[in-house]
């Protein structure tokens, strides 16, 4: 995703860096492929930079929040005239709850009180965003095919920000709420349906294949579901080199429904268990380091390419978890 962001920025002229602080030569060299500048310090990334956007691993977002505020204290507090934003933008992006977007909002609070001493004027403005759909993609007639960036917060991304409107437009951003955690909260929700409804098919589309039926179920959901039938089977073919970062977001998705949503889990008389979504963040968690799905890459894909293959090696997995277990 970030990658696609980046190339969608570059495409229209808006120069993108990175800092590559604690990362690798592969990072490096994945980022100036596409001509994005490398900056080897937190601080001269935020030295340079007007609008940071945080794309990263669910797991990762409240770290990488931290070094950015811990950063831009730093260059604040040293900083000559005219080599720094006196106000930086930070755009949280990343598949985290609201609860944890609300976190990271405090993160910036507390980085901004540290400041007031030295210039009232210095500030990180945070502003809570979710991207809902695939990656930015350059289409065969030259336009481009972007997901949508929901924002919330008391700072809307507009004509007052760096890049104004334009910027606003490009990222095809909505506002939505006024309250940081709205739009974390809105990608969870969203996401919680189309993922959760892969990992439903994981389990649905193995246990046909181990009873034989799974031809049937094929049939049956083009006959009397075929909707269902292809948002699966395209979940299902597309799942396998994300699903080891979705057991993080799947965790973030339980984390909404029981800190936003109420649900505790083992709703029900006398019912008792995991929030339903610790459950899914299992099921993730099994194809990515149970079965040799988890060794594809997007890049280069070589199983799990049909419905029937994806069934057959997650059967293999369990076959073999049965065996060491002993069962």
């Amino acid at each position: 995703m970030g990658i696609g962001v980046a190339k969608l920025l570059l495409a229209h002229s808006y120069p993108v860096c990175t800092s590559l602080q604690g990362r690798s030569s592969a990072t490096r060299a994945r980022a100036e492929a596409i001509n994005v500048k490398c900056h080897d310090t937190d601080a001269a990334l935020i030295a340079a930079s007007d609008i940071i956007l945080s794309i990263v691993p669910p797991e990762h977002a409240h770290a990488t929040a931290q070094r950015v505020a811990d950063a831009f204290v730093a260059v604040a507090r040293n900083r000559e005239e005219g080599t720094w934003s006196k106000r930086l933008y930070f755009l949280e992006l990343n598949a985290i709850s609201p609860q944890r977007a609300r976190d990271i909002a405090a993160v910036f609070s507390a980085a901004n009180e540290k400041l007031k001493d030295k210039d009232d004027e210095a500030a990180i403005v945070c502003i809570d965003g979710g991207i809902i759909g695939g990656p930015p993609r350059l289409k065969d007639d030259g336009s481009w095919s972007c997901p949508s960036l929901v924002l919330s917060g008391p700072s809307p991304l507009n004509g007052s920000t760096p890049g104004g409107d334009a910027l606003a437009t490009l990222l095809n951003t909505s506002h939505i709420s006024p309250e940081i955690g709205s739009a974390s909260g809105l990608k969870m929700c969203f996401a919680s349906m189309t993922k959760g409804l892969t990992a439903i098919a994981i389990q649905a589309f193995t246990t046909a294949s181990r009873l034989g039926v799974q031809e049937e179920l094929v049939q049956h959901l083009e006959k009397y579901s075929p909707k269902t039938g292809d948002l699966v089977k395209g979940g299902l073919v597309a799942m396998p080199p994300k699903a080891y970062r979705w057991v993080a977001e799947m965790e973030m998705i339980g984390e909404t429904m029981r800190v936003d949503g109420g649900f505790e889990g083992g709703e029900g008389e006398g019912r008792s268990g995991e929030n339903l979504f610790q459950e899914v963040a299992g099921v993730y968690n099994f194809v990515a380091h149970g079965t040799e799905l988890g060794d594809e890459k997007t890049e280069n894909r070589k199983r799990g390419l049909s419905t029937e293959d994806v069934a057959k090696l997650v059967a293999e997995g369990l076959d073999s978890r049965k065996k060491k277990r002993g069962e």
